[in-house]
């Protein structure tokens, strides 16, 4: 089996996880190759995520390792599968490989939760605004890219509408919602496409007002992607040289947390709803 060259982050997570499994049993490595009856290099590639495995070998370490966890191993389970591939992958290549990891790990979550302080959530924006911020980059991006990247953001937004739909909760602070990205048209147009969404049944939008003062992750944009096992979630957080990923226990309770505390200094759904609308008028 040729390795990948370059693993996702969900590939690597699924590694990571199978690394923890093993560490857990106080299993070296050359001893859980020996049980499982290949050689040592193969384990590290799989807990690197450089090679797939299959769900029968999969459930074999999870013997090997001794874990009772039948949610997890489920988990894990649904992760194998060979080589399926996403809508994503047609943009590989082409964008920059952290737009497709999001979007990977936004599919397979069975909810999402996001913190967006001086942007809008990706998947709700219209095309007018996000081309009016992929025009801000400098230097300038091809016209080409600009359009590859605003067709895979909107494609994101499947999530949100495939059966079953994916939950999603997502925190705004007023100053992105008062920025007016494009001018004020494309606002209002965005600002209308975030009350139309907020309409959905499986979608709930919180806003920060500025009156609410300071809360933890002020100018941070979070995403938490929950897996079917709590063991497999995973967190992105944007940062200037692009996507960040957290996936240790402590890491995603401290976000879980954070995020928690956050929630409850937003206003509740119907006063966020009224406050967007609010804005939207006056523009």
């Amino acid at each position: 089996m040729a390795p990948r060259p370059t693993p996702t982050v969900r590939q690597r997570r699924f590694g990571a996880e199978l690394r923890r499994l093993r560490e857990a049993a106080g299993q070296s490595a050359p001893r859980a190759a020996e049980l499982l009856g290949t050689d040592r290099t193969t384990i590290s590639n799989m807990e690197a995520g450089r090679f797939g495995i299959s769900e029968q070998r999969l459930r074999r370490l999870a013997s090997i390792y001794e874990c009772d966890d039948p949610t997890l191993i489920d988990a894990l389970a649904a992760m194998t599968g060979g080589r399926s591939t996403g809508w994503w992958d047609e943009y590989r290549g082409k964008i920059p490989p952290d737009f497709l990891d999001v979007a990977e790990l936004e599919h397979h979550a069975t909810s999402l939760r996001t913190l967006q302080t001086a942007h809008l959530p990706g998947m709700f924006q219209v095309e007018e605004h996000a081309r009016a911020l992929f025009d801000l980059f400098i230097p300038a991006m091809p016209r080409l890219e600009v359009e590859l990247r605003i067709a895979q953001r909107q494609a994101r937004h499947t999530v949100i509408t495939k059966n079953p739909p994916v939950q999603y909760l997502g925190v705004i602070h007023e100053s992105a919602l008062r920025m007016q990205v494009g001018g004020p048209r494309v606002a209002k147009a965005q600002l209308r496409r975030l009350l139309e969404e907020g309409e959905r049944d499986n979608v709930t939008l919180l806003v920060i007002p500025f009156r609410a003062g300071a809360f933890p992750m002020a100018g941070d944009s979070v995403l938490y992607a929950a897996a079917s096992s709590p063991h497999l979630d995973t967190v992105q957080v944007d940062s200037p040289i692009g996507a960040v990923f957290f996936d240790s226990p402590t890491q995603l309770a401290n976000f879980r947390r954070r995020l928690d505390a956050v929630e409850q200094v937003a206003l509740d759904p119907q006063g966020s709803r009224d406050f967007i609308l609010e804005i939207t008028r006056d523009l």
